[in-house]
């Protein structure tokens, strides 16, 4: 009886044991586990660190190659801030000259536009009709008188040339002008000039103020017309050929 008592204390034993041995191989795999797991998240930490070490490598590689002025990828140059381009306000070339150039051909363009719509003939004074062409106290009054107040304007009857402008005998003064046509027309008893000799006049112009200088009865204008420069003709006809009536 004894000695089955002891194999069943020797049974009972070993059982223990297994249960233990179980347990210790459960912590020993467990162990495993976690140091297997460890070792596993330390590879991958390692090998994540080596990648992020490559990124950052090649990053700095890739700034260097930008500070160096080499190329860079294109998705480095999508990123990067834009410059863009304002166009400036840039002065224009000789712009002082176009000015001038421009001024000088809207003066033209106003002085042939005031040509073209001058007269070609003109009254050479407003006033009342006091003399005509004809024979006047012995004597052949060669031109027509136009009387008013002293001081009223004298104008060219035509375009021409100033060839006398001053004194002259019974008249005061005088002013002849030769028209293109070689027609010379005489204004005589004027109180002012205003035009020189070798000046060039327009139809319709001022040239003088009227007066009773010289062999005068009052303040008029004395008018003459000689074709070609030659003898004296009637200036009422001559006159109304262009436009121009004396009443």
């Amino acid at each position: 009886m004894q000695k089955t008592t002891e194999v069943r204390k020797a049974g009972a034993h070993r059982k223990t044991d297994n249960a233990a041995k179980r347990r210790m191989a459960m912590v020993a795999v467990a162990a495993s586990a976690v140091t297997s797991a460890g070792a596993a998240g330390a590879t991958a930490g390692a090998q994540q660190a080596n990648a992020d070490d490559v990124s950052l490598a090649s990053n700095t590689t890739l700034l260097a190659q930008g500070a160096e002025g080499s190329a860079a990828p294109q998705a480095a140059e999508a990123q990067a801030p834009q410059i863009l381009e304002v166009p400036q306000n840039a002065p224009i070339a000789e712009l002082s000259d176009q000015l001038s150039s421009a001024l000088r051909f809207a003066q033209a363009r106003e002085a042939a536009d005031l040509l073209a719509r001058a007269p070609l003939a003109a009254k050479p004074a407003e006033g009342s009709y006091t003399s005509p062409f004809s024979m006047r106290w012995g004597t052949m009054h060669n031109g027509i008188d136009l009387a008013n107040g002293i001081g009223t304007p004298i104008l060219a009857a035509m375009d021409g040339i100033v060839i006398d402008s001053g004194p002259a005998s019974g008249f005061g003064n005088w002013i002849r002008i030769r028209h293109d046509d070689g027609t010379v027309t005489v204004y005589g008893h004027m109180s002012t000039l205003d035009v020189a000799v070798g000046q060039h006049v327009t139809a319709g112009q001022k040239i003088a103020g009227m007066g009773s200088e010289g062999f005068s009865t009052g303040s008029h204008l004395h008018f003459e017309v000689h074709p070609a420069g030659g003898g004296a003709i009637d200036p009422v006809p001559w006159l109304q050929e262009r436009g121009i009536t004396i009443q």
